[in-house]
């Protein structure tokens, strides 16, 4: 059995330098849905974002505090005046009960990463380092690479892969980012 090709072999494929990545960032819009629980809802509000071209960075789904309801975090890039008519019709979904944008709240976000770094003797000091620094947790070993898990802030998470090289890093996952609004505020 073959083992499958790194992304990094494919055609095409193009790393994202660290100030990319960074640039990326500041136009970044995270929504969150309230929903009903119901099959079909994620692909009503996938097309709101596609029928406006907008392209979802991330996406993460979880149950609602409330049962029957699931809570949705979207990120996206695009034009901040197409993206208020965009909440307004998700809102407007029979499903949704609110959208809200919540870019310039006060709130807490974060999200995880999985790392899989190939390294092998001296190499693995090194990346041990980094993840000590980061507060990364080394949740697996192997002969020739280990798997770290990484949460926090994208900035964080942006900054620590960054400093892998792009041959070191075997596998990459990331949850995507989820958030809440502080105080009694609701999300």
């Amino acid at each position: 059995m073959s083992s499958p090709t790194p992304i990094q072999n494919a055609p095409g494929f193009r790393p994202i330098a660290p100030g990319n990545a960074e640039k990326a960032n500041r136009d970044l819009h995270t929504i969150s849905l309230l929903v009903r629980d119901a099959p079909g809802v994620l692909v009503r509000v996938a097309m709101v974002f596609s029928r406006r071209g907008y392209n979802i960075e991330s996406l993460v789904v979880s149950p609602a505090a409330r049962h029957g309801f699931s809570r949705m975090t979207v990120t996206c890039s695009g034009d901040p005046a197409i993206l208020e008519q965009m909440i307004k019709q998700l809102a407007k979904l029979v499903d949704v009960v609110h959208a809200l944008d919540h870019t310039s709240s006060d709130r807490y976000e974060t999200e995880i990463a999985l790392i899989k770094i190939r390294c092998a003797g001296e190499e693995r000091r090194e990346v041990l380092e980094i993840a000590e620094h980061f507060s990364a947790k080394v949740v697996d070993y192997a002969a020739e690479s280990v798997i770290l898990r990484v949460y926090g802030g994208s900035e964080k998470l942006d900054a620590m892969i960054s400093l892998f090289s792009d041959d070191a890093v075997v596998e990459l996952v990331r949850s995507g980012k989820i958030l809440m609004t502080r105080a009694l505020e609701v999300t």
